[in-house]
């Protein structure tokens, strides 16, 4: 078991926690679920059914990953990202059965409040920026910018969302409002910011 007591986080009797692991107070990990050797799992984490997190890999907190996703190691989490139902990271760009490549194992990094939408899948050794939201079947394989949609295989950028995932629609000078939340943003050297 992990080295901290089962009074802070949750786990179904069903998941399998590794030694060395780290897991957050108010997470809950559910049915069939792995948690591999020295993975850190934040605060207030939510781990479906049937995950796998590999060895090394690192969630921050409020991290909520649905059903059937596996977290290979050398990905990296920030805080509030979502992971949607089935979609799958990778760590090697040219695996082979027969060739042993554990030592070349690339690094993503998801930046905060990232999302993943049902099925995409996110090639190894890339950044995903603050905020940008990946639609459901997409293939990933370069750097995302912050707050950028995108959609289709291979991903293409489709327009702009806000923190709370809502469409922006800038104006001609560059600036648009979040639907939802009423929150600026602005549109500058093709990137986002949000004005404080």
């Amino acid at each position: 078991m992990s080295e901290y007591t089962e009074n802070e986080y949750f786990a179904h009797e069903t998941a399998v926690i590794d030694n060395a692991c780290k897991i957050g107070k108010g997470t809950k990990i559910w049915h069939f679920s792995h948690i591999m050797t020295n993975s850190v799992i934040g605060e207030n984490c939510n781990i479906g059914q049937n995950v796998v997190i590999s060895p090394d890999v690192v969630l921050g907190n409020n991290v909520k990953i649905q059903n059937n996703v596996s977290v290979y190691t050398g990905v990296t989490c920030e805080d509030d990202v979502f992971m949607g139902p089935s979609m799958v990271f990778t760590n090697v760009i040219n695996p082979r059965s027969s060739v042993n490549r554990k030592s070349e194992y690339a690094k993503t990094i998801v930046k905060k409040g990232a999302t993943f939408g049902a099925n995409c899948t996110i090639v190894c050794g890339i950044t995903i920026g603050e905020y940008a939201f990946i639609g459901a079947g997409a293939v990933i394989t370069k750097d995302v910018k912050p707050y950028a949609l995108i959609v289709g295989n291979p991903g293409k950028q489709i327009g702009w969302m806000s923190e709370y995932g809502q469409r922006l629609h800038f104006d001609e000078n560059g600036k648009a409002v979040c639907s939802e939340s009423g929150e600026k943003y602005e549109l500058k050297d093709d990137l986002v910011e949000k004005i404080f």
